[in-house]
């Protein structure tokens, strides 16, 4: 990509955000930051109780968010976030204006598996309902681009450097 640009990978809970903002970063060249580690304790122990957070937990987790990413503004970064609401998307773009959105989408039923798979995580496949009714796709006016999780996650990573090089690029 021709500007260091901060992508913020989102996506409901499974789509494989831990697994392919690594993979993206590193194709980038910049660094990735894990989204959940921003989280304070309380959120953690609600989700891992089976417990959907609200906008009030989300909004310091957000705020850790996107001060990451001002910090990475000009410089690039990865960082995942499910960011499932324009508010919570219009939050980090309050503090990093420049943040590019690499959303990941797929069939439920696929995630729901790739959920289930998951070993040591505190997020509970109970929870993914309350992901997809709390999720609203980005608009046409939110700089980035969707990407589907079917595949491996080499290949769900090198379509989305794709997506984001082509962005670029008509971007001019």
């Amino acid at each position: 990509m021709s500007t260091p640009d901060v992508i913020v990978v989102m996506g409901v809970a499974g789509t494989g955000k831990t697994t392919i903002g690594p993979l993206v970063a590193g194709a980038l060249g910049v660094p990735y930051a894990e989204g959940d580690d921003f989280h304070p304790p309380a959120n953690i122990a609600k989700m891992s109780a089976g417990i959907p957070l609200n906008d009030d937990d989300r909004g310091p987790w957000l705020d850790a968010i996107g001060a990451w990413a001002r910090e990475r503004a000009g410089r690039g970064g990865v960082v995942s976030s499910s960011a499932l609401k324009r508010a919570y998307r219009d939050r980090l773009r309050a503090v990093a204006p420049g943040i590019v959105l690499l959303h990941l989408t797929g069939e439920r039923a696929l995630i729901e598996e790739r959920m289930a798979e998951r070993k040591g995580h505190f997020m509970p496949t109970a929870l993914l309902d309350s992901q997809f009714a709390t999720l609203e796709p980005p608009g046409a006016d939110e700089a980035g681009v969707t990407v589907d999780v079917a595949g491996t996650p080499e290949e769900i990573a090198e379509r989305a450097v794709a997506a984001l090089h082509a962005r670029d690029a008509a971007d001019g």
